[in-house]
């Protein structure tokens, strides 16, 4: 079973279908948990690559691919690494209207213990959870919202439980509700936020079962704070920050991590599709990368250990970057955000420790791709026996009938009635 162990998890699963002995000892939970031993040690890249259809109404086709997440990338003289990329599978089920936007509002995408969740056009989509590595999937029950809302995706590690948080926009109608993906039929269950109707500035962390996401909140002037969602009790607490900020799981704890001349780019750039655009044209190409990195210590007390790191490199081009997370060893990894196959696609290591940067090239997403696409890169990817093995992830969805798109939930009115009543607001059309 030791050499087995370090299979990759396809082979794993053609093994399983040799004989009802072999898929037995495959399911067993030392088999698992030796195999999940084996594949935390060589944790990936995973790269989600969004080539949006030409119009609202195609398609938006999503190819998964993975690379080798390089431990001490800096003994190496070369100036440039390379690394190369393992396709895994594409997605794109029919009529589910995922089209990648740079806009939290109108999009999301989260990451969390090997499954992805996504969710785009608000008033026309259903979300969908799908296994990046072997592409099976499962659609979630039609959650109307408002044309924007949020949404979040976490893991309960006690409990073995993934589950969808979604968050109405500040002035749109609807109730904050909660999915479990669990062994019974989906449903949308609603759940209290005790922060009133909070504006999101940022995607959802999960670290050891409690899911993290940056808020602005109006308590008598507008304030940032980090919303806190244990996973598993379903319960809110807050952590207030002073500034913009990203979230990232550094070595096993919260960490906000910000430049220097951050601005809270969502409310200076209010068109979704633009944000990229805005990015790129506003950021100061010559700007001294000045990166500041707050670790919480003590979630109790909020006590953060802070940290500055200063560095200029003629290659490091902060303006077409996003901040894709930490390695378990410390390093905090950045990524492009766009790729092309007429130009490299590079991702930056950068260690706090010895304040060096390593550039990656990272080859064989090929050339298939006839325009630019987005990418979202997650951090400490592996391979667990146990995401293959939920009986939820089918891989052939039912087909959609139109009225999905455009008839809200069931209890829309009520819901609505509901948030006037409890929180003291009325619903805007906003």
């Amino acid at each position: 079973m030791e050499i087995l162990s370090r299979l990759p998890s396809k082979s794993v699963a053609l093994f399983r279908c040799v004989s009802k002995r072999w898929a037995s000892m495959f399911a067993s939970p030392s088999s698992k948990e030796l195999f999940m031993t084996k594949s935390s040690a060589k944790s990936r890249l995973l790269f989600a690559i969004a080539e949006n259809g030409t119009s609202e109404k195609e398609d938006c086709v999503w190819s998964f691919f993975s690379s080798p997440q390089l431990e001490n990338p800096y003994e190496k003289s070369s100036s440039t690494l390379v690394a190369a990329a393992e396709f895994h599978v594409k997605f794109s089920p029919e009529n589910l209207r995922i089209n990648y936007y740079s806009e939290l509002k109108y999009f999301s995408i989260g990451y969390a213990s090997g499954l992805i969740y996504i969710y785009g056009n608000r008033y026309q989509a259903r979300p969908v959870i799908c296994n990046p590595n072997t592409g099976r999937y499962a659609i979630l029950p039609n959650r109307y919202t408002y044309r924007k809302a949020y949404s979040f995706f976490g893991f309960d590690p006690i409990g073995k439980q993934y589950k969808a948080l979604s968050i109405i926009y500040p002035t749109g109608p609807g109730r904050n509700k909660i999915l479990t993906l669990g062994d019974g039929d989906f449903e949308w269950r609603k759940i209290k936020c005790p922060l009133p109707r909070p504006d999101i500035k940022s995607d959802g962390i999960c670290i050891n079962g409690v899911l993290y996401f940056l808020a602005e909140s109006y308590q008598g002037s507008f304030e940032y704070v980090i919303v806190c969602f244990d996973v598993r009790s379903e319960t809110f607490t807050y952590i207030g920050v002073e500034k913009f900020c990203r979230l990232i799981n550094y070595k096993g704890k919260l960490a906000m991590i910000y430049w220097e001349d951050d601005v809270d780019i969502y409310a200076m750039c209010n068109i979704p599709k633009d944000l990229d655009e805005y990015l790129e044209e506003n950021l100061d190409v010559d700007a001294t990368n000045e990166l500041r990195v707050w670790v919480l210590e003590d979630v109790e007390k909020q006590k953060w250990s802070k940290y500055a790191y200063t560095w200029t490199d003629d290659k490091f081009f902060r303006r077409h970057l996003s901040i894709a997370g930490a390695t378990a060893s410390g390093e905090i990894v950045f990524s492009m955000r766009k790729y092309t196959s007429k130009q490299p696609f590079y991702v930056f290591y950068f260690n706090p420790e010895r304040n060096t940067l390593q550039r990656v090239e990272i080859q064989g997403f090929g050339e298939a791709f006839k325009k630019t696409c987005s990418v979202r890169t997650f951090v400490n990817h592996i391979e667990d026996l146990d995401v293959n093995d939920l009986k939820q992830l089918k891989s052939v969805h039912p087909p959609l009938k139109p009225e999905f798109y455009c008839l809200p939930e069931a209890d829309t009115e009520s819901d609505s009635d509901s948030d006037s009543e409890s929180d003291g607001q009325g619903d805007e059309e906003g």
